[in-house]
């Protein structure tokens, strides 16, 4: 599940801790003597209050620029985003999202009547978390890898992240292993823990066509998340990785996909995926 502070909250906390800060550091020159401890517990005293002022104080611009990063990011993905003009899905186009993690993208790809699949749109993520891997339990801060699907019920329009849908983790192939996990989500808002955070703008194009394909007949949406481009070259990069067993059971789907622009029929069978 993701962990984000209102942009409110992220201006109004370092001014609260700045503006508290200065009152606990000049309290004690202020307090009545009658009601001071002794000398030295005043002296202890004002030294803590000093040490929490400067905290607050770096607490602060840790968190201005912490923000100003943020939305550089921002603004570098949306124009490089921005820069694509492909014809768009139609009402009754079936999509099919693709992300991999080690590239950072997510694709949309979608498919008009009986043709082939076509790439409509590539959006950069703008983070995710736990790096390469599976996730196995919740709140390990692992974004998932494997086969999912998004429908009607799972779209989050009044998302707290601007716009969401959640995945469907845990699949029946997490379930069957005792995977655990709630709320995954590809949302906006550019901060995630476990999910698949967007820029709101990217968001919001990506929301559009899934809704779009939903509310004209698609029941399920594909959603199948790569550690990375399956290809020959990176299966050997990897090879000595402790994932490369799961991964090897989601390659199948891959290749499918790049030879024949199908998407694979994938089962669960004795804790493995079954892919045709």
């Amino acid at each position: 599940m993701s962990v984000l502070f209102s942009e409110q909250l992220m201006i109004l906390l370092p001014i609260l801790i700045f503006i508290g800060s200065i009152g606990l550091i000049i309290y004690p020159f202020f307090a009545n003597k009658k009601n001071q401890v002794k000398t030295l517990s005043r002296r202890l005293m004002t030294i803590c209050m000093i040490v929490i002022g400067f905290a607050g104080v770096v607490a602060s611009v840790s968190l201005f620029f912490r923000n100003y990063t943020i939305d550089q990011k921002i603004k570098t993905i949306d124009v490089k985003n921005t820069a694509v003009a492909v014809t768009p899905p139609v009402s009754g186009d079936k999509i099919y999202l693709r992300i991999f993690k080690q590239e950072g993208i997510l694709e949309i790809w979608y498919k008009h009547k009986n043709n082939n699949y076509q790439l409509y749109r590539t959006w950069d993520i703008c983070t995710y978390s736990g790096g390469l891997g599976p996730k196995k339990a919740e709140g390990d801060g692992k974004s998932p890898e494997g086969f999912y699907a998004t429908e009607k019920n799972l779209l989050k329009p009044n998302s707290n992240y601007h716009l969401a849908f959640n995945i469907g983790y845990p699949n029946a192939y997490d379930r069957a292993n005792g995977y655990t996990g709630s709320f995954i989500m590809i949302h906006g808002n550019c901060v995630s823990i476990g999910c698949y955070a967007m820029t709101d703008k990217g968001i919001e194009q990506i929301y559009a066509v899934v809704n779009q394909a939903i509310n004209s007949g698609q029941k399920r949406i594909p959603i199948h998340i790569f550690p990375f481009r399956m290809t020959a070259s990176n299966m050997q990069k990897f090879q000595n990785s402790a994932y490369m067993p799961f991964w090897r059971e989601l390659k199948p789907a891959y290749d499918i996909f790049q030879s024949e622009r199908r998407v694979a029929d994938i089962t669960v069978h004795n804790k493995h995926y079954v892919i045709k």
